[in-house]
């Protein structure tokens, strides 16, 4: 697991950043622990907020990139792909994550990275962020698309 030398997240004030999160809908037990981290820190830090859902992690790409459109500071991304007994698994992880980083390269903007890519679903609920879990990836992606959306916001004055 990943979670060793992980920063802290949250404690500084994003309020006047707009972020989207753009959950999925498979997997609901880990989706509801993701999308409460990634609230969490949003309303900790202050960053105006909504949530819009998505069929799957496919379909993450194009929602954040309506999201940039409509005037979104940042994306958080969350998802859920299982590796299953067919090919599926590497085309739809690959697809979406491709699919994210090129629309926030494309739009200059940071997308957090919460599509959580997984052998089984304990490692997704070991990931949630729920009671017993040994990490809170929607938070971490949260954090992260605040800091980066702060950097961004300093580099272009």
């Amino acid at each position: 697991m990943s979670g060793a030398g992980a920063p802290a997240t949250g404690g500084f004030d994003a309020s006047g950043l707009n972020v989207v999160v753009i959950a999925a809908t498979w997997h609901e037990v880990i989706m509801d622990g993701l999308i409460a981290g990634a609230e969490r820190v949003l309303e900790e830090t202050g960053a105006n907020h909504r949530l819009v859902r998505v069929p799957g992690s496919f379909e993450l790409a194009v929602a954040a990139q309506a999201a940039f459109a409509g005037g979104a500071d940042a994306v958080v991304a969350l998802g859920v792909i299982i590796r299953g007994g067919t090919p599926h698994f590497e085309y739809v992880s690959a697809a979406a994550t491709d699919g994210l980083t090129r629309v926030s390269l494309d739009a200059g903007r940071p997308v957090g990275f919460g599509l959580l890519t997984l052998d089984d679903e304990q490692q997704g609920l070991d990931r949630a962020g729920l009671p017993g879990s040994k990490e809170d990836k929607g938070a971490e992606a949260a954090d992260a698309a605040l800091r980066t959306a702060q950097v961004i916001r300093a580099l272009r004055g």
